[in-house]
């Protein structure tokens, strides 16, 4: 076992797993590292029928520093398997860290495309990789691009997207230009070892709309990745009408990371037309630096990285940082914009069934639901009058053990417009969510389509971690409860029908003691 070097590293790393299992905060039923740091997912795939998700990963402690790639393998998107560190900084471009990338099938090779980082500066690197995906090498021509574009005056220049349009390899590399706003540089290859640039795929405007906003666009783009919404390959003529193409980054500025958006659009050729901007999910920074595949039956699953809304401090102490949100199917809603839902395999953690009957709900009056639990799966229907609010508390603890009056709860609202309509808000209230004052406790909101005041609401609790679904539109947040309450509870305002209420209790995907180098 090495001995910490990092200033940060004041836990021995021999006692890192001790404390994360120890955290009553820790989930237990989303993908989370032996101990240490995780953030960004990498090279999430699916090969000869194994699901494979990379991961950056320090072993060292609970902070980012020195970049490894972690890896995990899964049959069912739903427990996981510790696998060798893929990656791990060595003499050379990455020796100060190995950043994010992807896996690409280079005819049968597993080939990762990924950032090495060298003092202050990431560039393209590239590892090969056995047949089971098991060990890499690391190709001696790396970098595969030398340098950023020369004469562009750039914020940041890493992460990458790389997909095949006939014999031609295409790379994104995000970055920003400064003084005009994120980007996407373009490059194409005929091996993956020799680049050529092609140009920005398409520039944002930083200077448009204010940095406040959860819709502005950063001065750089992390994380790009774009595909073809509905299936399809990029670069070809869609096989299902309109089915746009998406660009997906996540907004960064100088150093923060503040939430990821979407471009709907088309791209051909060498440019990216765009016809909409989105907000991905109304987590923000909580469902940052996604990434998604196309596995073997067509799906489009996407992972995201939900950061940390409690301080270096307590994470350094807690022996632990990060988590993998759940596998979520991406689609196309009618609207062109997408819809997200955790994948179904999730449903079979699903234990100790509580449904509820069908019920207009009564104003004021809470709803004895009979379920609680920090680990959970709510599924409702509603059905909300103009101008009705129904509110689901989680997390909920009692105040001397008197029903509703909660020192602590996690409050989910819905919320219908009172001019009737299609339109209302999703919003998360974390005001109340921890006793603990140094926590994140911003609120979380974003429009809602509500046809018919109908909405489908899906919410997967897990301890710290909290992932929304309403009618497909995600909300994802951290909370911090101090008092390990499990109470949730049901209240409306106006007129409100329950259509369907059911609940389960989420079993554990981790059996047995982990290792901090599988």
């Amino acid at each position: 076992m090495t001995e910490s070097t990092h200033p940060l590293g004041t836990v021995p790393q021999d006692e890192l797993i001790a404390r994360a299992d120890a955290d009553p905060l820790r989930p237990r039923f989303h993908f989370v590292s032996p101990a240490g740091w995780l953030n960004d997912p990498n090279g999430v795939s699916q090969w000869n029928g194994t699901y494979h998700l990379f991961y950056q990963y320090n072993p060292e402690g609970a902070f980012h520093h020195r970049i490894q790639w972690g890896h995990a393998t899964s049959t069912d998107l739903v427990r996981w398997t510790d696998q060798p560190v893929a990656l791990e900084p060595s003499a050379g471009p990455d020796a100060d860290g190995c950043w994010s990338g992807v896996l690409v099938n280079d005819g049968g090779t597993p080939t990762l495309v990924y950032s090495g980082r060298l003092g202050e500066q990431e560039l393209s690197c590239v590892a090969v990789g056995s047949a089971d995906l098991l060990s890499w090498s690391k190709i001696p021509q790396n970098p595969v691009i030398a340098a950023p574009p020369a004469g562009v005056d750039i914020t940041a220049y890493r992460d990458h997207c790389v997909w095949r349009e006939g014999s031609i390899w295409r790379q994104l590399v995000g970055s920003g230009i400064r003084g005009r706003g994120g980007t996407a540089f373009l490059y194409e290859s005929r091996d993956l070892r020799s680049w050529e640039y092609v140009g920005p795929l398409f520039i944002g405007d930083a200077s448009q709309g204010d940095p406040a906003e959860t819709d502005w666009t950063g001065t750089m783009w992390e994380c790009v990745d774009l595909f073809r919404a509905g299936g399809g390959s990029l670069g070809t003529v869609p096989t299902s009408g309109d089915a746009p193409d998406v660009l997906v980054f996540s907004a960064w500025d100088n150093g923060d990371t503040r939430h990821p958006l979407y471009w709907t659009g088309r791209y051909s050729e060498n440019t990216f037309e765009p016809t909409g901007l989105h907000r991905l999910d109304y987590g923000g920074r909580f469902f940052y630096a996604p990434q998604s595949f196309q596995d073997q039956s067509g799906r489009r699953i996407m992972f995201g990285w939900l950061q940390e809304g409690r301080s270096n401090a307590a994470m350094i102490e807690a022996g632990w940082s990060g988590v993998m949100s759940l596998p979520r199917v991406t689609a196309l809603a009618d609207d062109g914009s997408l819809v997200f839902a955790p994948v179904p395999e999730i449903e079979k953690l699903r234990r100790d069934h509580v449904g509820l009957p069908v019920q207009e709900l009564v104003p004021g009056a809470p709803v004895p639901t009979g379920v609680s639990g920090n680990q959970l799966d709510l599924e409702l229907d509603l059905q909300l009058e103009p101008g009705a609010v129904l509110r689901l508390g989680l997390l909920g603890s009692a105040d001397n053990g008197v029903s509703g009056s909660s020192k602590e709860e996690t409050v989910i609202e819905l919320r219908r417009t009172t001019e009737g309509g299609s339109q209302g808000t999703l919003r998360l209230d974390r005001t109340q969510s921890s006793l603990d004052p140094t926590v994140d406790v911003d609120d979380k909101a974003g429009p809602l389509p509500m046809p018919d005041g109908r909405v489908h609401l899906r919410v997967l609790v897990d301890r710290s971690a909290v992932e929304i679904f309403a009618n497909g539109k995600p909300l994802t947040a951290r909370v911090y409860p101090t008092l390990a309450g499990e109470h949730v509870s049901l209240t409306a305002e106006g007129t409100v029908r329950l259509l369907s209420f059911d609940a389960w209790t989420m079993a554990e995907i981790f059996g047995g003691a982990r290792n901090l180098f599988p």
